[in-house]
């Protein structure tokens, strides 16, 4: 903002607080007793299609609340657009109808005051269902000046900041958040008629699991001890497995230590659900019915439009090996021994993807896979049997135990899901956390912890079993059409602003 902005705006709002200050001065500034019997979007539901005599008739009478969004004042009439949280209406304004005392003050109030109205239902002449007031309070007077313009880049910054202004001002963005409320809602219905069971557990660990990703740290003063933040519950959602809970799943929060991206924010919404006696083409089957089944509910058919890509959830998802999407993707690939790896690093050479000496042919796989394939998967479309060197709590796969029973979903170039069918021998997984430790040790701060009571859980016996993890805020960007993750999150973490 300039500084003639800025001067304006300070401006403003000195004029706002002396006109605070005489309503401090006459009484109580901040009422707390006006009780409204109607809003805004039931009432256009319910009259909005009247004839103008038929609602005249009805004499409906009803008292409403909300922010002054607009004013146009014509003398001794004026129009006010009410807003609530369900819509806006309009009021008719009247000098005569509230007295010559009461229709001053209301001149003098602000946009982004909240008033709090009672007065008759009614048509105006160009068919407008309006509410002709018969009583106006100022319920709540507003400081700041709301903004006059809401584009461009400054403003994009400023919606995420003060989301509580992209709200009061974006419908838009209030209906992002309240179909991000309906797909959670959904999810939890579709599950629970399934008979899963929603389960709450640690969002402190002892030892970080589940994911590879950096945590966040934190003391506990008490135990002194260290913890962290969970980057994902799996390991304690199958333990509930080894206890008897056979379909589980938890909807909940995870934080990751990562960088800021329009696909990454350090803490994120998940949904992961763990079946007994189940395969990972079983979890395939449940993720494709859940997200076709959440799209389906929120936008009333199969098709979505993201970012100008179409895409038909309708069909059945295509399915793909890793090594089968890599031969179509790199031409180079095409015959040979994909699994070289000296081939394998000077394909990642050449694409410019650094990698390491201890990487083997897996990790290098996964990383040609991860930077040149991915973004070109349109999809819908699974994405099969990642090796187990970048996998390390997945089944192997008993025809080729260098690859593992996995699968991720892309839509539109993003992953959307990762599951797969469970590693369940103890000794396994303990000889891959193991691994995990040495890539610790050799720089790779997102490797794994060793979790030993983990593996002794196993060691009582894990029921074969299938698991998915579904990305909540990137369901939630696909189904509402929003470019970045901090756009379906209300409050998403930002860089400090500059001079703070």
């Amino acid at each position: 903002m300039s500084d003639s902005g800025g001067s304006s705006e300070r401006r403003l709002i000195a004029e706002r607080r002396r006109k605070l200050e005489s309503l401090r001065a006459a009484g109580n500034a901040f009422p707390n007793d006006f009780h409204r019997d109607s809003l805004a979007g039931e009432l256009t539901a319910a009259y909005g299609s009247h004839e103008a005599a038929t609602l005249e008739n009805e004499a409906v009478d009803v008292r409403v609340a909300g922010r002054m969004m607009t004013r146009r004042v014509m003398g001794r009439n004026s129009f006010v657009d009410l807003q609530d949280r369900s819509g806006r209406i309009q009021l008719f304004v009247q000098r005569d109808a509230i007295g010559a005392e009461r229709y001053e003050e209301f001149r003098r109030m602000d946009l982004g005051d909240i008033l709090g109205v009672s007065g008759r239902l009614f048509f105006t002449k160009t068919g407008q269902l309006s509410v002709r007031v018969d009583e106006l309070r100022l319920l709540v007077k507003s400081l700041r000046p709301l903004p006059e313009k809401w584009r461009g880049i400054a403003d994009q910054e400023l919606r995420l900041r003060r989301r509580y202004l992209d709200l009061i001002v974006s419908g838009k963005s209030r209906d992002v958040f309240q179909q991000r409320t309906v797909l959670v809602r959904f999810i939890r219905s579709f599950l629970d008629a399934l008979d899963f069971l929603e389960v709450e557990t640690p969002m402190m660990h002892p030892i970080p699991g589940g994911a590879a990703a950096r945590p966040f740290e934190t003391w506990h003063h008490s135990l002194e001890q260290t913890l962290y933040l969970r980057i994902a519950p799996e390991l304690y959602l199958k333990r509930l497995l080894v206890g008897g809970f056979e379909r589980v799943y938890e909807l909940n929060r995870v934080f990751r230590n990562e960088g800021l991206s329009t696909r990454h924010n350090p803490e994120f919404t998940i949904l992961e659900i763990y079946q007994a006696y189940a395969q990972y083409t079983d979890a395939m089957t449940l993720t494709e019915n859940l997200v076709r089944e959440s799209v389906r509910y929120l936008l009333g058919g199969t098709q979505v439009s993201y970012q100008d890509e179409q895409f038909d959830l309708g069909p059945e998802f295509r399915r793909v090996t890793l090594e089968d999407a890599l031969r179509e993707s790199i031409a180079e690939l095409d015959g040979g021994d994909i699994r070289d790896p000296e081939r394998l690093r000077g394909l990642c050479e050449r694409h410019g993807i650094e990698v390491r000496a201890d990487y083997g042919p897996g990790k290098l796989e996964f990383e040609l896979f991860e930077k040149t394939v991915e973004p070109k998967l349109r999809g819908p479309v699974f994405v099969t049997h990642y090796p187990a060197e970048v996998s390390p709590l997945a089944r192997r796969t008993d025809a080729d135990p260098f690859l593992t029973d996995r699968f991720e979903l892309f839509i539109g170039g993003r992953e959307l899901a990762n599951g797969f069918s469970e590693l369940n021998d103890p000794d396994d997984q303990a000889e891959r956390f193991r691994d995990q430790v040495a890539a610790r040790e050799r720089g790779d701060n997102e490797a794994m912890f060793f979790d030993a009571d983990y593996v002794r859980a196993l060691e009582y016996g894990m029921p074969p079993a299938a698991g998915i993890g579904i990305g909540v805020d990137r369901l939630a960007m696909l189904i509402t059409d929003s470019p970045s993750i901090r756009d379906v999150l209300l409050f998403p973490q930002l860089r400090p602003e500059s001079g703070s």
